[in-house]
């Protein structure tokens, strides 16, 4: 588990997938050395849907660890036999014992590196991730970045022991190749030499090297901690450095880096910038920084003096609507009621031309989204109105969008179509949920049912969040992309129940925090983030769902969803500080 200055306890999540492990030597050498603490950890799919591994020391995901970490990197049988013998030798052999209070190995042992003569099989990968022919390069790639080792360490097959140290100015890497007496030419698009050249991931660079060896992997792992000892090699490499000054930042930091980036327009009222918004608004409350609230208004005026318009044709503009609700509930009489009128305007639509009330709210395409972009905005308004009729709309809609995706182990399938829990589909119920018990009364008969949806979706993610903190795309398979905007919504969802009082805080705490260590990690101080799906209609298929591209940089969508768990996790953890 990456490692903040929260509290983090570590956990191994429960795994289910039905794909093929590719190299059944590493579940057998995953077997082997369990008894060593080593885990074995999914990082990604092939093209065709085998599962690729890690071998993971569990102190290795601690990024504040004091040890050197080493990550070997096989792209082949041969190579995966050696890094078998290398991870054996080291955890199990007598003679290791001093490298073991020094160093931290982990590997991927077998990667398979798909058409060599085709672009795919360069670094950094080249496309969309994690799509085409080839995807496990762009996992191997964004993983090692987000693994952060201090040395890695590609292996190849040979007869003979070799190395390919690549050049470089940053001096352990100069210092390297003085101690390994590189032997060996390379290429500047292979892995090694990719990696102390680019920042993995766009978190920092690695040192790295490239050994030729034959089968019996302590032919050259000896040597090599011995040279590294010679010359005092030791980290923190600057990907490392990076995740540590990540991980080192309060929630109200996170924020605010991200409300320079986030939240400053309105070119629709939609959801994904109107949340951004919302998010600005509440890092206003939290930092007694009114300007944020002042520059929010100025912000949306043009719709409100209805210069600029946005229609209601589509759920994403019914919860766009949540800025005005936020607004009303925040302003003085005249210019709340103005507020409050786009707000109704939204959730009027629960309604028919005589008054009443449809069978769900419209434009929810059958997908589970509309349990965030229908119903919380019926709750908001009807809290501000004091009109009993939008609760009861809200309660009806999601028993409707319950029935249509409601699957019988709790999570939600994201439509009809397929039963597929994609991860935002899984986010948006979450997020919607707590936003409706935010606003319901406490002595409605019906807060009840609402609660018990809300803690049985919670009770139903929580074995699925994996050992980084995040949930995945496709939430109950540990071998798609660890997705950030469905873990943001879900690390708010649960912070916003245990502040209700819906979640106890004893059950949930460790899970929220190991989900806001995971954030962390994943936003950069300059807004760029770390695997946001992009936009998701209704798939046909599971495999539909695994070829969603995976964005890498700034994204409105997933730094909105970032900013609402910062600020959540600020109030948060304010609430759970003890005497």
């Amino acid at each position: 588990m990456l490692k903040s200055t929260l509290r983090v306890v570590c956990f191994v999540a429960a795994c289910v997938s039905p794909c093929v492990v590719l190299a059944q030597g590493t579940a057998e050498l995953a077997a082997k050395l369990g008894s060593h603490s080593i885990v074995e950890y999914p990082i990604g799919v092939t093209a065709k849907r085998e599962t690729v591994s890690a071998l993971v020391a569990a102190d290795d995901f601690d990024v504040s660890t004091r040890k050197t970490r080493i990550l070997l990197v096989g792209q082949s049988q041969p190579a995966s036999d050696a890094i078998g013998g290398a991870m054996t030798w080291f955890y199990t052999n007598r003679d290791a014992q001093p490298w073991r209070e020094r160093f931290l190995v982990s590997a991927a042992p077998f990667v398979p590196p798909g058409d060599q003569s085709a672009a795919g099989a360069e670094f950094p990968p080249q496309g969309v991730a994690y799509i085409g022919d080839a995807p496990q390069l762009h996992y191997l790639w964004r993983w090692i970045g987000m693994h952060a080792p201090d040395l890695v360490v590609e292996v190849r097959s040979g007869a003979a022991t070799t190395w390919f140290v690549p050049p470089s100015d940053d001096l352990p890497q100069r210092q390297l190749t003085s101690v390994l007496t590189p032997a060996a030419e390379g290429g500047p698009n292979e892995l090694a030499a990719a990696l102390v050249r680019f920042p993995a991931c766009s978190v920092g660079r690695i040192s790295a090297v490239r050994v030729t060896t034959a089968a019996e992997g302590e032919s050259f792992i000896a040597p090599l901690l011995a040279a590294l000892a010679s010359m005092n090699f030791e980290g923190p490499s600057p990907a490392r450095r990076e995740l540590q000054q990540r991980l080192a930042r309060t929630p109200l930091q996170v924020a605010q880096q991200l409300s320079e980036h986030y939240g400053q327009t309105l070119p629709q009222a939609v959801y994904i910038p109107a949340m951004a918004l919302v998010g600005r608004v509440r890092l206003g409350e939290l930092t007694n920084d009114p300007s944020h609230l002042t520059d929010v208004a100025r912000i949306v005026a043009p719709y409100v003096s209805r210069d600029k318009t946005t229609p209601l044709t589509n759920g994403s503009a019914l919860s766009g609507r949540l800025i005005f609700s936020e607004l009303a509930q925040r302003s003085d009489e005249t210019i709340r009621t103005r507020y409050l009128a786009h707000a109704r305007e939204a959730a009027d639509l629960a309604f028919d031309e005589q008054g009443a009330m449809r069978p769900s709210m419209p434009h929810h395409d059958e997908m589970s989204d509309a349990l965030f972009m229908g119903a919380p905005i019926l709750a908001h308004v009807g809290k501000l109105s004091g009109e009993s009729r939008y609760f009861a709309a809200c309660m009806q809609h999601l028993r409707f969008m319950r029935n249509l995706d409601l699957r019988e182990d709790g999570l939600y399938r994201h439509s009809p179509l397929d039963e597929a829990a994609w991860g935002r589909g899984n986010g948006f119920p979450a997020l919607g949920l707590a936003l409706c018990l935010t606003h319901w009364p406490s002595d409605r008969e019906d807060r009840t049912e609402l609660l018990a949806m809300f803690r049985e979706h919670m009770a139903a993610l929580k074995p699925h969040q994996d050992r980084s903190g995040c949930w995945r795309q496709v939430i109950d398979h540990p071998d798609s992309y660890r997705e950030l905007s469905c873990t943001c919504m879900i690390a708010f969802a649960a912070a916003r129940g245990v502040q209700q009082g819906g979640l106890e805080r004893d059950e949930y705490d460790t899970m929220i925090r190991n989900a806001w260590s995971a954030i962390l990690a994943r936003v950069g101080a300059n807004g760029e983030l770390v695997d946001v799906c992009t936009g998701t209609g209704k798939q046909k298929s599971l495999e539909d769902y695994y070829l969603r591209p995976a964005i890498l940089g700034r994204d409105d969508r997933g730094g909105a969803m970032a900013l609402l768990a910062a600020t959540e996790l600020a109030s948060y953890l304010t609430s759970s500080v003890k005497p």
